[in-house]
């Protein structure tokens, strides 16, 4: 019975994969960002979709860009740090503060995103998910209390109601 029951769950989370990518988020997000050690994190992603139409042929090609996500609740803000899915390297710290935004809202559909307008032109829409599998394409963590956190902060503190 054991072995049938595991075969039908699927994949299942590697935790200690998933604490080592953890503790290595936050090493990279703490040398990108001022007193990060007082930042929650989580991970997330952005998606760039360039259209293309050539004659015949139509479709489109998607672009994924890492983030390491963490945010302050006792300064509502935000801070985003570009990494790669094996977080050997990061770039610097983008700060998104409550009081700098035009808008933010979460986007239920076709995925689902936090975003969060500076201005009319300029936005960040962040995905965000319990754990995704792909480790070519996205960093490897479980973080469902994690998500819970940030989802409350942002549509608590970020959206206007």
């Amino acid at each position: 019975m054991g072995l049938f029951k595991n075969l039908f769950k699927g994949a299942q989370v590697d935790l200690e994969k998933s604490k080592r990518n953890a503790e290595k988020m936050r090493i990279l997000f703490d040398q990108k960002v001022q007193n990060g050690k007082d930042f929650q994190l989580i991970f997330g992603y952005t998606e760039d979709v360039s259209r293309f139409n050539y004659g015949f042929v139509h479709g489109s090609k998607t672009k994924i860009g890492n983030l390491i996500v963490g945010w302050r609740e006792d300064t509502n803000t935000i801070a985003v740090v570009p990494t790669v899915p094996d977080l050997s390297e990061c770039g610097d710290a983008v700060y998104y503060c409550r009081e700098e935004i035009l808008k933010a809202y979460r986007n239920k559909y076709p995925t689902d995103a936090f975003v969060i307008y500076l201005d009319k032109r300029n936005y960040i829409a962040i995905n965000a998910y319990e754990w995704l599998n792909d480790e070519s394409l996205y960093v490897y963590v479980s973080q469902e209390a994690e998500l819970e956190a940030f989802t409350n902060f942002f549509m608590n503190e970020f959206v206007k109601k």
